[in-house]
This record gives C-alpha cells, structure tokens and sequence, in this order.
C-alpha cells in the first residue's frame, strides 16, 4: 500500500504525538531530551515490522514533502539568527572545525581496526565510519557503488545505508543524554533550570503565539525556501555548488537582519514554532520509512562497529568538543549536535539541540555554527580524510 504526500504528512503528524506521548509515559525518554520524532518513528516502525511479520502488510510512503520540510527548517534556523547575538561565533566555528579533523580521523581508525578484528574487509570499517555516519546516504550510496566495482564487496549498497540509517537512530538517542549530563556535571543550568550564560528570548509562552505574530514568519520563511531553491539552481553544475538548505538558512539571516530596515519584527517564538514543526515532521518521516526487518537482517558485525563508533562518540563529545569549543552551555548543546553529527546528519543534530534548547533556554551560537558546518565543510573535510585512508596500501581500494 502506497501513501500519497498529504496522507504520508498525516500519518507523520499521528507519530509525532505518539512519540510525545510515549515521552510523557516513559520519564526517561523525556528527562534525557530524546526527542518525540525518533520515539515515534522507532515505536511506528517497530510496529509495521510486526504487522509485516504477522500480517504480510507493508506501507510505501510518498516522501515528497520531505526536502521541502527540510528547507523549511533551515530557513526558520536562519530567521532566528541575530546577529547581534553571534558576534562571538567566530572562534567556536573555528574550533568547532578543528576538533573534527581528529575525530575523522579516529572514527575511520576505528572502524577499520574493528573490521580487521571481524575478519571483515577493511573498506568495510570506512562503511561503518565516516562514509556513512559522517557522509550519510548519499556519500555512502557513492562509495558503495566505487566498492562494489573495485573489490567485488557482496551487499556493499545495502550494508552501506543500514549504517547510515542505524546512525541517525543512534546519533538522536544520544546527544541528549550527554548534554543532561555535562549540563548538570558542570552547573550550567541555574536551579529554576534555565542555562545560566545565555540570552533568554522575551516572547511569551510559544503555545499562545498569536496569527498576527506567526504569519509574518511563515512568509519570510516561504520567501526564504523559493529564494534558496532559486539561488541553488543557479549554482547547481558550475564550479561551486552551493546546498539548497544553506541557501535557504542564508536567506533567512538577510531577513532576520535586514528586515528591520523595511519595518519587519519578527516573533522568535514563532520562529522557534516553525522551525520545531518542521524538523520534527521532517524526522518523522524519515524514520517512519525505517525498515527495521532490513536493518536486522543485514546488520550482523556492523553493529558492533556502530557500538563502538557510538561510545567514541560519546567519549569525544564530552572529553574533547565541550572543553575545546568554551566550557559553557553553548558547548553542551554543540556536545549534543556533535553526536547526531557524527553519528547521523545535520538534521539529527539539530534535533538534539532543539529538545535541550526547549528545556534550558535558546543557543543562538550553536544554531549557527553546526549547520554551517554540515552544509559544506564537514563533506570537504571527510573528502580529504578518506582520499588518504584508500590511499594506504592495505585498504585494498
């Protein structure tokens, strides 16, 4: 059975309440910030395995709402870019970017050794490293189809997008948890709960947003997405390529930061509304598609290098990225976006961000610099990483 677009967005927004409820329900989802669309889409998703197991039904999903959700985010992420509040983000940018070197470097390291362990072909630690937790799907669907014509690898595609699959589940079940604990090992929220460093946003309650408020966002952030798609066609082919959502975060700083001049005020509770509803709907069709009979059948020894991928993440998020990028609360929430970063994509982390942002109060320079990060130079980065891991002679690339 195949769902059309608008019955896909219902059935997401179904699992978005599912997963708040069952956050509600289970205490410990909640006070370790996983957020509702990876509770729901896991419970869903477990539940179309067994109806599939026991009933022989099955749903296909028309995604086509998708990319547009998406876009939409990172303009509203844009939107809520002062940039009177981001004078300082320069230097955790540069750090930011200077603690991942080594970290590529490590996960790749990693996963090999844990191949050679498995007695697995070495190609397949950089599939369950960066290719896929790094790269995500479409770097992976790249290297694995390069893999399977150089050294014949069987199930390379399928193994490939297992792993970037099981890395977005993980990577959002992860941050949370340590940013709570860097949060509450270094006192960074005060005893109201509220992170005691950062600029609290003076909008009301975001449930009481009023139309006169919300749909001056909904406009600028529909201005923003055309506006982006626009400039990424431009560009798309010609000797710099510029990502759709970046174009579209972008526009969305030239209007939060220039509207003024034209008499524009725009709600940041509004702009926090927009940007939550969307990555949440985005996230929950994302893991509404997860086929968990696939996973499990293919999985076999990558999920032992996904687990030990997952403690190195936990362990460099919270012993390097925290202490190298400020030893504040703007440093735990980029500790959470690093986990979904590393584990999954840049909408993983974000999420992460937005579930501990909602608990103790907004993280303007974190919003800022992970998906700058995520939009070109983690991709250029990993590019040069893994050139140099296929250059070793042993790799056998």
């Amino acid at each position: 059975m195949t769902l059309q677009p608008l019955h896909t967005l219902v059935l997401a927004v179904l699992v978005l309440l599912l997963g708040m409820a069952i956050n509600r329900v289970i205490k410990p989802l909640a006070r370790y910030n996983i957020p509702a669309p990876i509770s729901g889409g896991l419970a869903f998703a477990v539940a179309m395995l067994v109806a599939n197991r026991t009933l022989d039904f099955s749903l296909e999903f028309d995604v086509t709402l998708k990319p547009v959700l998406m876009l939409a985010f990172f303009a509203a992420v844009g939107l809520s870019a002062d940039l009177r509040l981001l004078g300082q983000g320069g230097k955790r940018l540069l750090l930011f970017v200077l603690v991942l070197i080594p970290f590529l470097i490590l996960q790749n390291g990693l996963g090999v050794l844990m191949a050679w362990g498995l007695d697995l072909h070495p190609l397949m630690g950089l599939v369950g490293g960066s290719i896929t937790l790094i790269g995500g799907h479409g770097t992976g669907a790249a290297y694995a189809e390069r893999f399977a014509e150089v050294s014949n690898i069987q199930s390379i595609m399928e193994l490939s997008m297992t792993s970037a699959t099981l890395g977005l589940v993980l990577g959002g079940i992860a941050g949370g948890p340590l940013a709570q604990w860097l949060i509450r090992r270094h006192q960074l929220a005060d005893a109201s709960g509220h992170a005691a460093e950062v600029v609290h946003s003076s909008g009301g309650d975001a449930t009481q947003i009023a139309s006169g408020n919300f749909i001056p966002v909904l406009a600028a952030t529909l201005v923003a997405v055309i506006a982006g798609q626009a400039t990424a066609q431009v560009f798309d082919g010609g000797a710099i390529t510029l990502p759709s959502f970046l174009c579209c975060m972008l526009y969305g700083v030239l209007i939060r930061n220039l509207g003024h001049l034209f008499g524009l005020r725009l709600n940041d509770d509004a702009i926090e509304l927009m940007s939550s509803v969307n990555l949440s709907l985005f996230l929950a069709i994302t893991m509404m598609a997860l086929s968990l009979a696939s996973v499990f059948s293919l999985a076999g020894p990558l999920l032992l290098i996904l687990a030990a991928q997952l403690l190195l993440v936990l362990l460099y998020g919270a012993l390097v990225v925290y202490r190298s990028v400020g030893r504040d609360y703007e440093s735990a929430v980029m500790s959470a976006a690093f986990c979904g970063f590393a584990m999954g994509a840049t909408a993983t982390a974000i999420a992460n961000m937005q579930a501990i942002t909602q608990r103790y109060g907004p993280s303007p320079q974190a919003f800022m610099v992970v998906p700058l990060v995520g939009a070109f130079l983690i991709d250029l980065l990993n590019a040069v990483v893994l050139t140099g891991y296929l250059s070793l002679p042993w790799m056998g690339a």
